[in-house]
């Protein structure tokens, strides 16, 4: 900002400096980073205890971007976000996968495990999201009680979700069309002599991509009108589905009932959480809604309720059209229908399918952007990516930092595999999630005694030990029962000291998650028995990628948001100089 005549005159929008990209006084030479990073371990210290506040990040924070978001968007839209953000590929594919392969019939009782999870989450995200209206969903919120470093493990996960997730979902797009128009899959990709899953090009892919984040940079509300009609065409895919596959049901399909017992039905489950990612996304959205207050729950909670019904229903009807032996695991309901004397129903299906991965990526594309602009606003990535642009409302480079990764990468990968670990960051953040709101409900700074707070940390411990512990059981004795003995008990009376011990330090203002404790303990305790769940590929992924993401932290990240933060500090002890020097001067004349 520049000023002229006493007056700031904004800036323009498309800039590129080096102060823009890299404005804290650690980079502003060689020699001042230098000694930035002799100070590592005194900023890792600083910047891991160090707590943001809910004033900061809706009042300060958002000032980074220099233009306000538009406030356009009400519980309608919400509710159709979440539709379009949750229903994509991962029904359609995942199901019936997952019953031919690990639950059988019994894989309604997977989306019953997974949605249950995923519904103790979105109670948490709400009660957040309502105080807290900021774009930065999860990130914001974790920043604000758990403190930068934790916040930083999660916007590292997040981004890496943005990018893979949606090059994994355009990749599916161009199968699905290719399927629409009665074709081979891998038909109009372009056949190469690249090494293996590097072979088959997709510009389609790519160019699918850059239409959606192109949508989203132009308007948030026109993106809401789209996503409302490709939702709607695909709801009425999904209820065709329903009817027609109980239309056909035979219950005998349903018998064995668990061919590969309870252990194949959490594996599973841990799978088919995948098709319930994408509801943070409507978190990210309270800062361009107009009543967070009153839309957000009812979009989050209301969407999220409906999907999980519909997932469920979906599940049973396809279990009742065939025997789990009998399941395409990769056109699972096309199959099915062809079975039953439906074979045109493959294009319905495949129609259903492309709408709904169409409305992820659009969905996707905005709130991934929305993530993105809070991470730089707090100067974990470069601060340029905060900017939103003065006419659009949007923050066009926060989409177009992760829209150009995932187009490259959907262009030259298929990403199969990498896609179907994504599960496990999911899971990761939500956990975090519960525990930073029982931190949020039992600890206030300045305000809580010492003697509360060490019985809120040991509490929490044994929860997470705990629940821990009984993942850890079921992974290495599934048909066991001693284990279990030790570790659920621990948890309840890990539960119950909190509730009882402790005593609540913040009430929320308008809408707060009920039974607290027990069900953000819950919560804890579900996605890391999910997460236990999974494969050990996925454990190694997680921990490859947090590695380098600490890499980046220390060499960059820290450095940043201690400068940020101790700037902000600085300019607080001037402004209160200032008053008091105002008021001195006052006095005297008096």
């Amino acid at each position: 900002m520049k000023r002229l005549d006493g007056e700031i005159q904004p800036r323009s929008y498309w800039r590129w400096s080096k102060h823009d990209f890299f404005p804290e006084q650690s980079f502003e030479s060689w020699g001042a980073y230098k000694s930035a990073l002799s100070q590592t371990g005194f900023r890792l210290k600083d910047r891991f205890f160090s707590r943001s506040d809910d004033s900061d990040e809706l009042g300060k924070l958002r000032k980074q971007s220099e233009n306000e978001m538009k406030r356009c968007l009400n519980w309608w839209d919400l509710i159709w976000f979440g539709f379009g953000s949750v229903i994509g590929a991962g029904i359609f594919v995942l199901t019936g996968q997952e019953a031919h392969e690990h639950a059988g019939a019994a894989i309604v009782l997977s989306y019953v495990a997974s949605g249950f999870s995923a519904m103790l989450s979105v109670f948490c995200y709400t009660e957040f999201a309502v105080e807290i209206p900021v774009a930065g969903g999860s990130f914001a919120y974790l920043r604000v009680e758990l403190g930068d470093f934790a916040a930083f493990i999660a916007a590292g996960n997040l981004l890496l979700e943005s990018v893979v997730g949606g090059a994994a979902v355009a990749r599916a797009w161009t199968s699905y069309f290719a399927t629409l128009i009665n074709r081979a899959p891998n038909s109009l990709r372009i056949h190469t002599n690249l090494a293996k899953d590097f072979n088959l090009l997709d510009p389609i892919a790519a160019v699918v991509l850059s239409i959606a984040a192109t949508i989203a940079m132009i308007s948030t509300k026109k993106t809401s009108y789209l996503n409302w009609i490709a939702s709607a065409v695909n709801t009425v895919v999904i209820f065709f589905v329903i009817i027609a596959g109980f239309a056909h049901a035979d219950s005998s399909n349903l018998k064995p009932f668990l061919p590969y017992g309870t252990e194949g039905v959490f594996r599973a489950a841990a799978i088919v959480y995948f098709a319930y990612g994408g509801f943070d996304n409507i978190a990210t959205m309270a800062e361009e809604t107009r009543n967070p207050a009153r839309d957000i729950p009812i979009g989050l909670l209301g969407s999220m309720s409906m999907i999980t019904v519909i997932y469920c229903l979906m599940a049973l009807s396809l279990s009742m059209m065939q025997s789990y032996t009998n399941i395409d695991p990769n056109a699972a309901y096309s199959v099915a229908f062809q079975a039953v004397g439906m074979k045109w129903a493959k294009y319905l299906v495949a129609l259903g399918a492309l709408k709904g991965m169409t409305t992820v990526l659009l969905v996707g594309a905005l709130g991934q952007a929305r993530y993105t602009t809070h991470i730089a606003r707090a100067h974990m990535i470069p601060p340029w990516f905060a900017l939103v642009h003065p006419k659009t409302g949007t923050p066009i480079n926060a989409t177009l930092l992760v829209t150009i990764p995932s187009a490259i990468i959907a262009f030259f990968s298929s990403l199969d595999v990498l896609a179907s670990l994504l599960s496990i960051s999911t899971l990761f953040i939500f956990m975090m999630m519960a525990v930073a709101l029982l931190v949020r409900r039992y600890y206030a700074r300045g305000v809580t005694p010492r003697q509360n707070l060490l019985k809120l940390i040991i509490c929490l411990m044994i929860i997470i030990a705990s629940s821990m512990g009984t993942s850890a059981y079921w992974g290495l004795k599934p048909n066991g029962w001693i284990g279990y003995t030790v570790t659920i008990p621990l948890w309840f009376f890990g539960t119950l000291g909190l509730a009882v011990l402790v005593p609540q330090q913040r009430t929320p203002k308008v809408w707060g998650v009920p039974l607290v404790p027990w069900l953000p303990s819950l919560s804890i305790a579900t996605n890391l028995f999910l997460m236990g769940s999974l494969g050990a590929k996925a454990f190694e992924r997680f921990g490859i990628c947090t590695l380098l993401m600490l890499v980046y932290y220390v060499f960059f990240g820290v450095h940043a948001t201690y400068d940020l933060a101790h700037q902000t500090t600085q300019h607080k002890t001037l402004d209160s100089v200032k008053v008091m020097e105002h008021d001195s001067m006052g006095n005297s004349k008096a």
